[in-house]
């Protein structure tokens, strides 16, 4: 017996995720495949030790993964090599009305690795490809985040 709507679409099937197994304090071995290397994340001190990414570290490098590769995307639709891009995405910690600890805000800087002027249709990228960003777009509707973009002679596109 399905619980789906008739009519309704069938739901996207899930990516493959991730099991997290303490190993020691805050530090968790994180594996995605049995055939990928084990991430190691640990909270600073003084909690842990800082043997491997925070967990507010792994969301600013989910964002700005996400951003880099679709910007990538967007330009590669119209055949534009922009390689290299580099992301440099950190988070801002706030506290909210209870007092506990969250992240108030990301930020992303992206750089293609050549000039604008050597980029057809960058304008269209630019204005579209933070829409193919799943996890920003997933992240906006609780975080803001502010996205910044340039070119390799350090020109600011957007």
């Amino acid at each position: 017996m399905s619980t789906q709507a008739e009519g309704s679409p069938a739901p996207a099937p899930a990516h493959p995720g991730v099991e997290l197994r303490q190993e020691s304090g805050y530090r968790f071995a994180n594996r995605f495949a049995p055939d990928m290397p084990v991430l190691y994340s640990d909270e600073p001190p003084p909690l842990g030790t800082g043997t491997g990414p925070s967990p507010m570290q792994l969301l600013a490098a989910a964002v700005g993964n996400c951003l880099a590769a679709s910007l990538l995307f967007a330009l590669k639709k119209y055949k534009q090599s922009p390689e290299p891009i580099v992301a440099v995405a950190s988070a801002t910690e706030g506290r909210n009305e209870q007092k506990h600890l969250r992240v108030v805000g990301l930020h992303a800087r992206l750089t293609l690795g050549v000039p604008a002027s050597s980029l057809q249709n960058l304008d269209r990228a630019l204005a579209q490809f933070e829409d193919f960003c799943t996890v920003t777009a997933s992240v906006r509707q609780a975080i803001p985040v502010e996205v910044e973009v340039y070119d390799s002679t350090g020109a600011r596109l957007k």
